[in-house]
């Protein structure tokens, strides 16, 4: 079993920046694909970036290209998301997720699941 803890989530200004990090236990996710997820209020989870287990492969969605960077430290048992340049639309619950699918994209593929951080961007 894996346990995930999100955290560094908050408000913050359109324009500003947002470090999250998502913490595990239980078991090494050296050998785990990560990702981020959001859910906004009324809407389905999305995807957001997702990083292989050695970082040398990284997957973003087109909404946050250039402007949020995923990164792992296996040796801390963490990953994390660095937002840049938030938007009001980014607003929503942050979710990370290990899998040991190839399918970093789809939601139902991931294994575990942290209980989320919200995310609020202000006008």
């Amino acid at each position: 079993q894996v346990q995930l803890v999100e955290s560094g989530g908050g408000l913050v200004q359109a324009g500003g920046s947002l470090r999250l990090s998502c913490a595990a236990s239980g078991r090494t996710i050296s050998r785990y694909v990560m990702g981020w997820f959001r859910q906004a209020l009324g809407k389905e989870r999305e995807f957001v970036a997702a990083i292989n287990w050695s970082g040398a492969s990284i997957y973003s969605a087109d909404s946050v290209k250039g402007r949020f960077t995923i990164s792992r430290d296996n040796a801390k048992n963490t990953v994390y998301l660095q937002m840049n340049s938030l938007k009001p639309e980014d607003t929503a619950v942050y979710f990370c997720g290990a899998t040991r699918s190839d399918s970093a994209y789809d939601s139902s593929r991931y294994d575990y699941w942290g209980q989320g951080t919200q995310v609020t961007v202000s006008p």
